[in-house]
């Protein structure tokens, strides 16, 4: 047994064994990475889901309630309010991922922000970049940006179509 020790202690000196934890290293970088996706995946998920709730809500008990038409003006109103009420929503969600990239990988609130604005909206200008255990959460961050615009646009669309339908009427059966 101690002849074994000293081969070992031998071939460790010499430079001939070598430990080679990268593997393992690279495995727990992942997992990290994983995990923080897939908690901000859900906190995305949440406060999109929960932001778009209260603006239909807000909509159906408060200007769209009774199906009325409005005038050009308010209509135009209504429509600028929901639209702010969206971007303040993507803010919120951008800030929620700033605040990760500040905690895990950037060193200041302003390339955070700035990283994350870029990211989410997919412009990506590459000139501030994150970590290389982190960097997967950037384009992640972009995915998670297209699909939450793309609900938001179609709560824009609705609105509208809601606003445009109450504003035409609807003929039902032959036209004679």
């Amino acid at each position: 047994m101690e002849d074994g020790k000293a081969e070992v202690c031998a071939r460790l000196i010499s430079g001939r064994l070598t430990f080679d934890h990268t593997e393992h290293f690279d495995q727990m970088i992942l997992l990290e990475q994983v995990a923080m996706a897939a908690l901000l995946v859900a906190a995305t998920l949440c406060l999109q889901c929960a932001g778009v709730a209260m603006i239909v809500e807000w909509l159906k008990t408060g200007p769209l309630q009774g199906g009325r038409n409005f005038p050009i003006s308010r209509s135009a109103a209504l429509v600028m309010e929901t639209t702010l009420a969206v971007i303040l929503l993507q803010g919120i969600v951008i800030f929620l991922w700033a605040c990760s990239y500040r905690w895990l990988c950037l060193g200041s609130w302003d390339s955070a922000f700035y990283f994350s604005a870029s990211s989410y909206s997919t412009v990506g200008y590459g000139d501030v970049v994150l970590q290389p255990q982190w960097r997967l959460l950037g384009p992640l961050e972009s995915t998670m940006g297209v699909l939450m615009c793309g609900v938001s646009v179609s709560l824009l669309f609705a609105l509208i179509n809601k606003l445009i339908s109450n504003e035409i009427p609807i003929q039902h059966g032959n036209p004679s």
